[in-house]
């Protein structure tokens, strides 16, 4: 039995469950070992180093995973509302009006117990058999604080502010130094990275820039240079008969994308129109492929938004920015989205086999998650791929808001494989999330319309963090268990 820190309750919906991605089978761990794993995973004060009391006792998986459960269990009861148990497998968990307030004084005990809600749930018993294993990836908190946009109600201002001014004070201490930390780097931003820093941290953890400060500015100006090399080399050949093909389609999906304040702005367009151009004539194993022109959008706003004031990503205005600037964003964004594309390129090869690969598990882990609403899809004739496609082809931007999906990505990008691999499971909770409304739907027609046009203009990144702890959850129990997949 272990204590966290009182305070915990304050942050309950916004945490993980204890991050880890499996490496090596290893049925018992010490807790020094997991607690050096997950030193934030349960931070929840002001401080955001503070740990769990340590414990003597020896530490397996099913603990850690019934603990995390309780935990969420807890927090639902703490608002008035049962967790819901209408059937096996994910919790599906309303958004609340409000944040609960913080714990009474008294301890908030951890005790080893078994989720209620996942008692009768098939993938549960299976993973009693295949115990499930620690992991080499990197402990995450997943508290909600994004760069100002947690929800004020969760804490005073003036502790919001000394928790957000702290956690950006370990980001810039992290990227200053001389060789960036690139596993410390993906830890911290997998809860979220703040807005002032996340053009750095994403260009690290893409890849695109080097961990070495020195060596920053010289690989800047050369892959700048080089992007604009292939535009003076191939941009003129867009009306080739070989390539207006692939122009012209690009030249009509642009328009089609969101948000439209932003996208039809024609400085924007122009710079969309190179940058696909560009990457489908280099990539001509997928070329261009309906999907990819939604990647660009996360990048380019990210990017721009370190050059202007704006509250909403979906309305940011480029006119007042310098020529010269947005030329360097726009070979950042070219950059970053290829970095992106080379571990998901087969998802946009002919047929796309990624995709179709990807979808086929969506099925197979549904079913083992929540048989009731994989059974409910399959009776009323719902196949996967009539939703699911889009979630795969353009990374669920389709489906939640503009800031939820640099939210998503902040993640995505800290997390092994996290476009290919994690956003597998991203999808799973995704779907489960909705499963009440799924039940209540008895017909074909109205079914395929909900999964398709689902209710999520007023997400915020608290639901996202929600659904990347169910996710992770998930990852959790199922990664290294293939035969959870069979049924």
């Amino acid at each position: 039995m272990w204590e966290p820190q009182p305070d915990v309750g304050s942050l309950l919906r916004s945490t993980a469950k204890m991050p880890t991605t499996p490496v090596k089978a290893k049925r018992v761990s010490t807790f020094q070992e997991f607690e050096s794993n997950t030193s934030d995973a349960w931070d929840a004060g002001e401080d955001g180093d503070e740990l769990l009391a340590m414990a003597a006792e020896s530490l397996n998986s099913e603990v850690v995973m019934e603990t995390a459960s309780r935990v969420l269990r807890n927090h639902s009861q703490r608002q008035g509302r049962p967790t819901l148990q209408e059937g096996p497998g994910l919790q599906q968990k309303p958004r609340p009006e409000a944040e609960p307030p913080s714990p009474p004084g008294g301890d908030l005990r951890l005790v080893k117990s078994v989720s209620e809600s996942h008692t009768s749930c098939p993938a549960e018993s299976a993973s009693d058999a295949a115990p499930l294993q620690r992991s080499q990836s990197l402990p995450h908190s997943a508290t909600v604080t994004l760069g100002g946009t947690s929800d004020p109600s969760t804490l005073s201002s003036s502790a919001l502010s000394e928790r957000e001014a702290s956690r950006l004070d370990k980001f810039k201490q992290l990227l200053a130094g001389p060789n960036t930390d690139l596993e410390e780097l993906r830890r911290l931003s997998w809860s979220g990275i703040p807005k002032p820093v996340r053009p750095m941290t994403w260009k690290l953890l893409s890849g695109y820039l080097p961990a070495n400060v020195d060596r920053r500015p010289a690989t800047l100006q050369r892959k700048q240079k080089e992007y604009f090399a292939f535009i003076e080399h191939y941009y003129d050949s867009r009306n080739d008969e070989v390539h207006q093909d692939t122009y012209r389609q690009i030249h009509i999906d642009i328009p089609r994308m969101s948000p439209e304040a932003l996208i039809l702005q024609p400085k924007v367009m122009e710079i969309f129109e190179r940058i696909l151009f560009i990457w489908a004539i280099r990539h001509p194993a997928s070329g261009y492929v309906q999907g990819i022109n939604d990647l660009v959008t996360p990048f380019f706003v990210v990017f721009i938004c370190e050059y202007i004031e704006a509250e909403e990503v979906d309305t940011v205005d480029v006119s007042g920015v310098p020529a010269e600037v947005l030329r360097n964003i726009e070979a950042d964004t070219y950059w970053c989205m290829s970095k992106l594309l080379d571990g998901i390129q087969d998802n946009y090869t002919f047929a796309q086999p990624g995709i179709q690969m990807k979808v086929k598990m969506l099925e197979e882990l549904v079913s083992r998650i929540d048989e009731q609403v994989h059974r409910h899809l399959d009776q009323h004739e719902v196949r996967y791929l009539q939703f699911a496609f889009r979630w795969m082809n353009n990374l669920l931007m389709r489906e939640v808001p503009l800031h939820c999906t640099i939210r998503l990505w902040d993640t995505y990008q800290s997390e092994p494989d996290g476009f290919s691999h994690f956003h597998l499971y991203v999808c799973a909770a995704f779907l489960v999330r909705w499963r009440k409304e799924i039940l209540e739907e008895k017909d074909f027609q109205e079914l395929l319309l909900f999964l398709q046009n689902l209710p999520t203009a007023h997400w915020d990144d608290e639901d996202i963090s929600l659904l990347l702890a169910e996710a992770y959850r998930l990852k959790f129990a199922f990664a290294d268990a293939p035969n959870h997949y069979k049924k």
